[in-house]
């Protein structure tokens, strides 16, 4: 058990640091940072490392802001992606999404869930692990990362390009302050049908290639009943999200249209399994053609980790010493157990614990059902609490 003039010590220390952590928060927000453009704000976290006295603070070669604190053996990293998705229409919200409100306990701001929000505990509490002694035997890192595009390959090339490779993850979305042990899993398809253009005015001469998804997509949406079930991840989910059409212009035949799929996953459910039910949705048609998703767009620095779009699902069972130490961490800061539960979107987990192996959990200040909205949302008294759970977990890990 941690003393109990720790814990007072980790209340005091953190509340007396309130105001400067809030202000962080809002400093984070009031940067855009969409499109995984993330080198302003990530200048903004490392201008706060270096003023807290982090060890080492740099940018990897895809532009992730990472932080160093402590020199010991086993390695712990805090992960929060900072990048967000864009505002949508601005007529849309009711004020400035980067100036953000405040109401009461609530600050509204784009990325103030999504995921802003756990960035200044995770920063200043691995600083003050590092004041109070509880990061004696681990390195500390703040791994600020662009996620919103493609999950997982941030630190998949944080691993595998950069060579850091942590013992412990601690993912930062929100959770709502439970301590969070896996979600589904993804796979992202596309299903390509061809035709052949003709003038609108003849189009008996063409072949209408949305038409010949028309039924693809009626199929797709009647999917759902045969999909895969877990007792805690819960049912699989399949999506038509978008679709492209090529034609020579809106007074002609299209002569390819295109759709995409997302598609969530649980235990037992493979890629090439997916892929071969969306085939035989299609049937033996020559002229429509579904694949798996591929991602090598570069990052903002022009970097480029060319991966599958396949996010493994995972979670990491209730009795796991990983687990439970987050769990007791609650108990020793708060007086009771917290909570344990999962996402039913997608983080960063699918790397660090679906492909990597690494035992991650999550925790953060918000809910995730305000994430992408323009209500977009978390409850100050949360963002300061979490830092005082950032700062001891180092401690209640079993070695």
């Amino acid at each position: 058990m941690v003393d109990k003039t720790i814990i007072e010590q980790i209340h005091s220390r953190v509340e007396a640091q309130r105001g400067a952590i809030l202000q962080f928060l809002k400093d984070l927000c009031a940067i855009p940072s969409y499109d995984s453009k993330i080198r302003q704000v990530g200048e903004r976290a490392e201008a706060e490392m270096l003023a807290l006295g982090f060890d080492e603070v740099w940018f990897d070669q895809m532009g992730n802001v990472v932080g160093r604190i402590g020199d010991g053996p086993k390695k712990l990293l805090y992960d929060s992606h900072i990048d967000t998705v864009g505002i949508g229409d601005p007529d849309e919200w009711e004020w400035d999404p980067f100036v953000g409100k405040v109401e009461g306990d609530i600050f509204f701001a784009r990325g103030a869930c999504d995921e802003k929000g756990s960035t200044p505990g995770m920063i200043y509490g691995l600083a003050l692990a590092r004041d109070l002694g509880l990061l004696d035997g681990w390195t500390g890192y703040y791994f600020g990362n662009m996620e919103e595009w493609c999950d997982g390959i941030a630190p998949h090339a944080l691993v595998e390009a950069e060579g850091l490779r942590p013992d412990f993850v601690v993912i930062g979305e929100p959770t709502k302050m439970q301590v969070y042990r896996g979600h589904k899993g993804r796979v992202e398809m596309q299903v390509v049908a061809k035709g052949k253009s003709a003038h609108a005015a003849s189009n008996f001469l063409g072949d209408n290639a949305i038409y010949k998804l028309l039924p693809v997509i009626e199929a797709i949406s009647k999917l759902e009943p045969e999909l895969g079930d877990h007792e805690f991840l819960g049912h699989g989910r399949i999506t038509v999200t978008d679709m492209h059409v090529k034609t020579p212009s809106i007074n002609a035949v299209p002569d390819e249209a295109l759709i995409y799929i997302d598609r969530r996953v649980t235990f037992g459910e493979t890629p090439e399994g997916e892929l071969a039910r969306i085939q035989r949705v299609i049937g033996d048609r020559k002229d429509i053609e579904a694949s798996i998703l591929f991602y090598d767009d570069p990052s903002y620095t022009g970097f480029v980790f060319p991966v599958d779009k396949i996010y493994p699902a995972w979670a990491l069972p209730e009795d796991d010493p990983y687990v439970q130490a987050g769990v007791q961490t609650g108990t020793a800061l708060w007086g009771a157990p917290l909570p344990t539960g999962k996402w039913d979107f997608s983080t960063n987990g699918t790397y660090w614990t679906g492909k990597a192996g690494i035992p991650s959990i999550g925790f953060g200040p918000g809910d995730e059902i305000h994430a992408h909205t323009v209500i977009d949302q978390v409850p100050l008294s949360d963002v300061v609490r979490a830092t005082e759970w950032y700062a001891l977990l180092p401690a209640m890990i079993q070695p």
